[in-house]
């Protein structure tokens, strides 16, 4: 594949998967892991991810910075630092089928759980095991959003509440990333380089499409908003799923 056109991907990727998390809170990481798993060997993919990933997110947590519920976050982030080092030391890097399958299987884990089983994340025990599944799932497959979600859908929060606080919990999982797979990569011999200005235009696409989702997020109603979370996110996953199972035959 031609320099130019891993170019192009990447800036369309990290554009259009920006706009869809400014949206929806979730779903648009799913994706750009998706797309970069294909064109990057994984370790640098997961870096470039959390690079492009963090910017998205925390300019989507500044833009909705009145809606952050802190406690919240102070919760995560201890679950954060829990799980993070344990798996430092494992220093576990996944090959891209198994990232594929996760990613695919991740939105319908969390479809398949009971009605009533719910998980408050506004509890703190339950926020710091969400804080623990956000890194886990982020150094296992590049993404937590999907199984973060399980932890937001039967709260008493807003639309913007669950967007900005997922934001910064996305943005604390991130920055994990980007330490464990970073200090991989600088470790690791004979790893590709990525040119700091292609990384800055991935990264200054994002915030342009972060900007253009918050001005749909702000016409969206709430039950709009949680219906078709989930709707999209199940589609998206199947396709990763197939594309696994064809790279196994």
């Amino acid at each position: 594949m031609s320099p130019l056109l891993v170019l192009v991907i990447l800036v369309v990727s990290a554009l259009g998967t920006a706009f869809l998390s400014s949206i929806f809170g979730m779903l648009g990481g799913l994706v750009l892991m998706g797309v970069l798993v294909n064109i990057f060997p994984v370790s640098l993919a997961m870096l470039l991810h959390g690079i492009i990933q963090l910017t998205s997110n925390g300019y989507r947590a500044w833009l909705n910075r009145e809606h952050v519920l802190w406690p919240i976050v102070l919760s995560l982030f201890l679950g954060n630092l829990a799980v993070f080092f344990m798996l430092y030391f494992m220093s576990f890097v996944p090959d891209r089928i198994t990232v594929l399958f996760v990613l695919g299987l991740m939105p319908y884990i969390a479809w398949l759980l009971p009605e009533d089983f719910s998980p408050d994340v506004t509890r703190k025990p339950v926020g710091f095991l969400a804080g623990m599944v956000v890194v886990g799932s982020n150094l296992l497959a590049g993404v937590g959003g999907p199984l973060l979600d399980i932890f937001f859908q039967k709260v008493n929060m807003t639309r913007y509440q669950v967007v900005a606080t997922k934001a910064v919990a996305q943005s604390l999982g991130h920055i994990s990333k980007i330490l464990f797979f970073g200090s991989l990569l600088y470790l690791g011999p004979g790893n590709p380089d990525l040119s700091a200005w292609v990384v800055f235009l991935a990264m200054t696409a994002s915030v342009l499409g972060t900007t253009m989702g918050k001005k749909i997020l702000d016409k969206l109603e709430d039950a709009t908003f949680f219906a078709w979370t989930q709707r999209i996110v199940l589609g998206v996953g199947a396709v990763f799923i197939l594309q696994a199972i064809y790279l196994l035959l």
